[in-house]
């Protein structure tokens, strides 16, 4: 068995890669929900309530908003 394969069978690479790939998953959910507040502004909701739905801080979505106009 190669050096490589070994350490894939190790409790650090696994702790590693599930770390990794939880990592990867909450960027995309900021992602997403960074993608989804412009598009309830433009459906006219308030900056505050685009925080609370998308689970965004409120600056966060005043920036978005200023950057719109």
């Amino acid at each position: 068995m190669s050096r490589l394969s070994y350490l894939k069978h190790t409790k650090v690479y696994q702790e590693a890669l599930r770390e990794g790939e939880e990592l990867g998953e909450q960027k995309g959910e900021q992602k997403a929900k960074l993608a989804m507040a412009p598009k309830l502004l433009d459906y006219g909701m308030t900056v505050e309530d685009v925080a609370e739905i998308a689970e965004l801080e409120i600056e966060q979505v005043r920036q978005i908003a200023s950057q719109k106009q």
